[in-house]
């Protein structure tokens, strides 16, 4: 029997057509309707005419490059981006963050994988709970988490999360006092098994304690070999 279609539409953005179509056969075999353009300039078009559930997104473009064409669609969308690049440098993946992108993997990289992220990705975006979480209230401290209306509270102020932020940080509050590896928490937060791509939980790491750090109570640890933990001074 035929798999049914989803009705996601995803729109892959990049120069090299043995990506776009890697990416197509797996996406559609999986029941995404998929939609490619090959240069940043055609990407923007076909994001305005096409209005794609998620961009699949390239750094290293023609005509615009990766960076420029997130900046220009978080000005106007928080339509999920996962950005590519054939690099490996933190910097790329700290810029390709801050501009508002919800995730990150550097090619080459598993199909697999790749499916598993747009899953997720749109899954977190919609506010659908993970199967190992439920959306109840949660607290640490002075911060306080809805999972189910996606808003978090530093005491009284109201905290600025973007998607993978906000799913990370409930993955510490529920877990709070314990050492998390980051293989365990790319499968928590980002809902897909561990291929390799831990330093994005670094990169996320970072911009939580920057979040956090008006509040002397509250604190993302390291645990030196094994990864991560919340820790709340009672």
């Amino acid at each position: 029997m035929d798999k049914p279609k989803n009705k996601d539409l995803i729109l892959i953005v990049d120069d090299e057509q043995n990506i776009i179509e890697l990416g197509r056969l797996y996406l559609e075999n999986d029941g995404y309707r998929v939609e490619a353009a090959v240069d940043g300039l055609d990407a923007l078009r076909k994001f305005e005419d096409l209005n794609p559930a998620l961009v699949v997104l390239d750094l290293m473009l023609p005509e615009l490059d990766g960076w420029e064409v997130c900046k220009k669609i978080r000005a106007k969308s928080q339509t999920p981006i996962i950005m590519l690049t054939a690099r490996d440098d933190d910097i790329d993946k700290i810029v390709g963050l801050e501009l508002g992108a919800d995730d990150y993997m550097t090619k080459p990289y598993n199909p697999r994988e790749l499916v598993a992220r747009v899953k997720a990705v749109l899954r977190r975006g919609r506010g659908q709970p993970s199967p190992q979480t439920e959306a109840v209230a949660l607290q640490a401290g002075p911060l306080t988490i809805d999972p189910a209306r996606r808003e978090a509270h530093l005491g009284d102020q109201p905290l600025e999360l973007r998607t993978k932020e906000f799913d990370l940080l409930q993955v510490f509050v529920e877990n709070k006092g314990l050492a998390l590896t980051r293989e365990k928490l790319l499968d928590l937060a980002w809902g897909f098994d561990f291929y390799g791509e831990t330093r994005t939980v670094d990169v996320h790491v970072a911009h939580l304690r920057d979040r956090l750090k008006g509040d002397s109570t509250l604190r993302i640890e390291t645990v030196w070999g094994v990864g991560y933990k919340m820790v709340v001074d009672e």
